[in-house]
């Protein structure tokens, strides 16, 4: 048998070996849950990268940086962050949006731990990636050593930390505060019966949203607003040789964590109530109600007095021209009904 002989004798060998495998590999990709962990994991990652870098340059790059620059950064980095796995997984990249999502019925709660872990994995990964891109520069500004307070501070490359005119509580209302009106803005960009974004403009404005929430409100805590871009860097830097200092200082490391989805679920509730609740839908549902029977949570709970076996309704005959243009008003008792996102 020649050479070239045994050469293809083991290349189809190899290919039989190899197809069941790749298969398997491919099947599971293409499942549902695995594709939105490593959209927001991409996600999240490229999204981080922007950020940080751009605090890096403000914190150890002198001249090469600003506080507007960050902003820039992140802002961006959302922009590019919603391009990569917007159609996916909707690109969250940020934990406490994901979990107002699951509160308010617009996804389900199995898909909670699968999103925050890739969100967590993409974050902690990125704080890697600018820790090793930045570790000479790092260490020449710090004189290597790696402080979390004081004039030579670097842990704040990586994660928030409070300053001085700011206590524990009052930071933790201004985080649930901000991150509210993050949620509120993002219902209001992605709401197709109000006056949404226009398509394929979404990614630039939401950008444009945190760029403007930065540069307003952002002098207080940093405007973490985000448990995903806070908790990995942070627990990066315990391991990469800030210590544990990163956890102790001012006690702060856990209101990003917790104040992002309470204010993420404050803000979306105010939305849907003062806003969701307002738009004329009902003539919608008449003409196709089963395109809106799983389109609907219950905002307050149902406390009509009618028997379990009667209907409140009488069924009525109403032509298309004689259809109300005014919403009815429900009876205070009922539950009321808006139509999710």
């Amino acid at each position: 048998m020649s050479e070239a002989d045994r050469r293809r004798r083991s290349t189809r060998k190899s290919k039989t070996i190899s197809t069941p495998m790749t298969t398997r590999i491919h099947a599971i990709l293409e499942k549902e849950m695995v594709r939105e962990f490593l959209a927001e994991f991409l996600s999240t990652y490229v999204m981080m990268m922007f950020g940080l870098g751009s605090v890096a340059h403000m914190v150890v790059g002198d001249k090469f940086g600003s506080f507007l620059g960050v902003n820039l950064g992140f802002g961006f980095g959302v922009t590019m962050g919603v391009h990569v796995a917007g159609n996916i997984s909707g690109a969250h990249m940020n934990a406490a949006l994901t979990f107002t999502n699951c509160a308010l019925g617009r996804m389900s709660w199995k898909k909670f731990p699968v999103y925050v872990l890739g969100q967590f994995v993409g974050s902690f990964l990125a704080a890697a990636t600018i820790y090793c891109l930045f570790y000479q520069a790092i260490m020449d500004y710090s004189g290597g050593y790696l402080t979390v307070t004081g004039p030579k501070a670097t842990a704040n490359i990586f994660a928030t930390y409070l300053p001085d005119h700011m206590t524990l509580w009052r930071g933790f209302l201004d985080e649930v505060l901000v991150t509210g009106m993050l949620q509120l803005c993002l219902f209001a960009i992605t709401d197709k019966r109000n006056n949404p974004a226009l398509q394929g403009t979404q990614a630039l404005v939401i950008g444009i949203l945190v760029v403007v929430i930065g540069v307003s409100l952002g002098m207080n805590t940093g405007y973490a607003i985000n448990p995903s871009r806070d908790l990995p860097p942070r627990f990066f830097t315990f391991l990469a040789g800030w210590g544990i200092q990163v956890f102790r200082a001012k006690d702060w490391w856990w209101v990003p964590v917790v104040a992002p989805p309470l204010g993420a679920y404050l803000g979306g509730i105010i939305y849907l109530v003062f806003i969701g609740s307002s738009n004329p839908w009902e003539a919608q549902m008449l003409e196709n109600p089963g395109a809106y029977e799983d389109r609907r949570i219950s905002v307050l709970p149902k406390t009509s007095s009618y028997p379990p076996n009667s209907s409140s309704l009488t069924p009525v005959s109403v032509s298309p021209s004689s259809r109300p243009s005014i919403r009815p008003v429900p009876p205070l008792g009922d539950s009321v009904n808006l139509e999710q996102f």
